[in-house]
Order: structure tokens, then C-alpha cells, then sequence
């Protein structure tokens, strides 16, 4: 996805910055990362507080193979709900936003 997609994605949040990082991309507004773009696909930030909102609004967590266990990352597919709602993207969006932010406390 190119920075231009990923930037009018997360207009309603403000302007975000784009760093490159492990052959994908970190998604930062105010410099808090909230969001990854890995293999062409966005994935939000989740926390303990926010991973149940997720998981109950169908979206998957991000895993790797990491020497033969899986390792779960706080990051999670935006629920299908909000792909097509600018609305419903904006909170989902407001959901990851604030995510990153407790994590950084």
C-alpha cells in the first residue's frame, strides 16, 4: 500500500507519519506508533483493554512463525465492518490511537 493510501486511511486522525521498518511500514501519529502496514495489509494496534473489542468484531491477530512457536503480536486486522464505513474506520482508528498510547506509559 502506498504512503498516500495509508495517509487519506488515517486522515481523520491528523496527518500521520510513515516509517519504513521490517519490510513493512509503522504507522505514527504525534509519535505514537498505532498502526503497521506488513504484506500490503493495515493492522492495528490492540492492548489488553482493546484485544476483546477486536476479537468480537471478527478481526484477526497478527502472529508469526518465530523458530517453530507462534508469536502473537498487539497488532489486529480492521474488523470488515469498518472497511467500508469512514465512521466506523474512525473509531477503530481512535481505538488503536489510544492503544499506543498506554503502551508507551
Amino acid at each position: 500500500m502506498d504512503n498516500a493510501a495509508i495517509e487519506e486511511m488515517f486522515e481523520t486522525l491528523g496527518p500521520v507519519t510513515i516509517r519504513r521498518m521490517f519490510g513493512g511500514k509503522g504507522i505514527y501519529f504525534e509519535g505514537v506508533i498505532f498502526a503497521l502496514e506488513v504484506d500490503g495489509e493495515i493492522l492495528l494496534k490492540g492492548d489488553a483493554e482493546s484485544a476483546p473489542e477486536f476479537e468480537q468484531a471478527g478481526s484477526r491477530q497478527w502472529a508469526y512463525d518465530g523458530k517453530g512457536k507462534t508469536v502473537k503480536m498487539p497488532y489486529w486486522s480492521i474488523p470488515d465492518a469498518a472497511l467500508d464505513d469512514p465512521d466506523e474506520m474512525a473509531r477503530w482508528v481512535r481505538i488503536a490511537y489510544a492503544a499506543g498510547l498506554r503502551s508507551k506509559k
